[in-house]
């Protein structure tokens, strides 16, 4: 048997919005328009090809006064009520919005019921919670705070406790995955017969979201492997413009990069179900500004102090850093130039450069190179990067439709994930960085597997802090 609850209220509620947000379908129409959802429609979630729970968004009370007449009125067998009502009025057009929002309800369907705590308890409400509590039906209350100016919610909470099993606020356009639980754990509360059920549901949630964080921990190592390798070559002559091919070689460069970083990011949005065609970042996000701006490597990655340790622990193979900065514009391709020993590669580069070697390109034969790109810092921007996109993502309620969200901190500070890495998370990814560039002599079998593994820890921590 798959669960099914129906999402009931009056009309501009946030009905769909909950309804959008507890599936993960961002393709549900949200509107600010009373009365948009008119017929009751199935959304049912389906993990590994099986279905296992269905929410119904119906349309809003119309006459639920006139509807409590009759349900006060009615002196029939009192679990037939529900079905009583609808076969009475199916066909009159004054009640169709009822018999259409009641006809989960009289299959068996949990109740939801939904309100805006931002506004006052009405008579219409009160006529409202009546009719569900007089359905006899298991039920919850839901107060969906569409706005921060007003709140009404212990007025609605001390109405509630006369009608409802369970009550839980819950903003739609502010809940994450841990609300969304929270909330199925609450609906266990609401009839004894849906507990084991929907532990089973809660089950298959949590394994599901456990299966696409490992997915998401392979793209990005894959991204990030791709990214570190990545070089780019072109042939030159004598009579060549060398400045004008370094600046074309620097601009495919890092718009191949680029290209790698948007592509992981569209895989992580359609992995958490986001499938509208344009996503906004927040205003105030650090992914607003280019991957390879002068902004992001100061907001992310290891501060100072820490890219001189794990420096030091990448040894006197790592080279010089260099950013290449040219035509009024910064280019930061970081390539790696040389054989500074030490934590000084890391901290203090471009000292020493060999003569084969020139302002981020490699000289061979009749060929100018590019990449792959060896300081260790543009490893922590990737992860960084990656690590912010995601925790974007999954804090990113499917039933929101406005951009607005909340203003982020502007000041320079590290921002990243990184930075909180402990020493030997630091030194495994020193380690990782070592084998992906060609730098460790001596493969360690494990890295990959351990690098994976910080990987995936770090975003269950992202998971369970949101």
């Amino acid at each position: 048997m798959v669960p099914e609850f129906a999402v009931l209220g009056h009309p501009n509620e946030g009905k769909s919005s909950v309804v959008s947000t507890l599936t993960e379908d961002d393709q549900i129409k949200v509107s600010p328009i009373p009365g948009e959802t008119r017929v009751s429609r199935n959304y049912t979630i389906t993990i590994d090809g099986k279905d296992i729970l269905r929410f119904v968004d119906t349309p809003g009370f119309q006459v639920p006064r006139q509807t409590l007449a009759w349900f006060k009125a009615f002196d029939g067998d009192k679990a037939k009520i529900v079905s009583q009502f609808i076969d009475a009025f199916k066909n009159d057009p004054f009640f169709a919005d009822e018999c259409e929002l009641l006809s989960p309800v009289a299959r068996g369907a949990g109740i939801i019921y939904v309100v805006d705590g931002a506004r006052p308890v009405r008579d219409d409400d009160l006529a409202e919670m009546e009719i569900l509590r007089l359905t006899g039906q298991a039920r919850m209350a839901i107060i969906n705070s569409k706005t921060d100016q007003k709140d009404y919610t212990q007025d609605w909470k001390l109405e509630f406790r006369k009608h409802f099993n369970s009550i839980r606020v819950f903003n739609s356009n502010r809940v994450n995955f841990t609300e969304r639980i929270k909330m199925l754990e609450s609906l266990k509360a609401i009839d004894q017969e849906w507990e084991s059920v929907l532990s089973r549901v809660i089950l298959a949630f949590k394994e599901d979201w456990q299966k696409r964080n490992r997915l998401v921990t392979a793209l990005m190592i894959q991204t990030i492997e791709k990214s570190l390798s990545f070089s780019i070559s072109e042939s030159i002559t004598s009579s060549s413009d060398q400045e004008e091919i370094k600046e074309k070689l620097n601009e495919k460069y890092q718009a191949h990069i680029k290209d790698l970083e948007n592509k992981m990011f569209k895989q992580i949005r359609a992995l958490f179900k986001h499938h509208l065609f344009e996503y906004h970042l927040p205003e105030y996000s650090i992914l607003k500004h280019d991957l390879f701006s002068k902004k992001t490597w100061e907001i992310l990655g290891l501060t100072k102090e820490q890219l001189a340790v794990a420096g030091a622990v990448i040894g006197g193979t790592m080279g010089a850093v260099i950013d290449t900065a040219f035509a009024g514009h910064t280019l930061g391709v970081f390539t790696v130039l040389g054989g500074v020993l030490g934590a000084g590669s890391a901290l203090f580069g471009g000292k020493k450069i060999t003569q084969k070697k020139r302002a981020g390109i490699w000289f061979g034969g009749d060929k100018l190179k590019l990449g792959p790109n060896k300081n260790l810092q543009f490893l922590y921007i990737l992860i960084d990067r990656a690590l912010i996109y995601y925790s974007h993502i999954i804090n990113r309620p499917h039933g929101k439709r406005d951009l607005s969200d909340q203003p982020g901190n502007t000041d320079t500070k590290k921002k990243g994930y990184s930075t909180g890495f402990t020493a030997s998370q630091r030194n495994v990814c020193a380690k990782f960085f070592k084998v992906v560039t060609g730098r460790s002599f001596i493969k360690e079998k494990t890295i990959m597997s351990k690098f994976e593994e910080l990987i995936e820890s770090v975003l269950n921590d992202i998971s369970e802090k949101v």
